[in-house]
């Protein structure tokens, strides 16, 4: 009974206990409408496990604009993607963005944008 509990607690963690990171951010305005490139990275293990999007959250966490990424990105990590046309409520100076995993979920953490005109 003590080495299979020895052999249990040698096994490697599942794939799915790593949330989506957000390593970066680049939001630009243009006409009033905001752009937002994110870069995030998933270990990615097909279609069954994979970050399937991100949305940008204002500081109460109402969605201001969602990003679905359509397929898995496992030979391409990190991965940046975009999204525009994003229009924000008058006076935000601060955004949030948070990864979403097809089996795990939101991500935990959000990662803070200041915004600069």
């Amino acid at each position: 009974m003590k080495n299979l509990a020895l052999a249990l607690m040698l096994l490697p963690l599942p794939a799915w206990a790593d949330d989506p990171v957000i390593e970066s951010v680049s939001a630009k305005v243009l006409n009033g409408e905001w752009n937002f490139a994110v870069t995030l990275s998933h270990p990615d293990s097909g279609w069954d496990h994979y970050a399937d999007g991100w949305e940008v959250l204002d500081a109460d966490g109402n969605r201001l604009g969602y990003r679905l990424l359509a397929h898995p990105h496992e030979h391409e990590q990190p991965f940046t993607r975009s999204v525009s046309g994003i229009t924000l409520p008058e006076g935000t100076k601060t955004v949030f963005v948070r990864a979403h995993c097809l089996v795990d979920g939101w991500a935990k953490e959000t990662f803070e944008v200041t915004l600069t005109p």
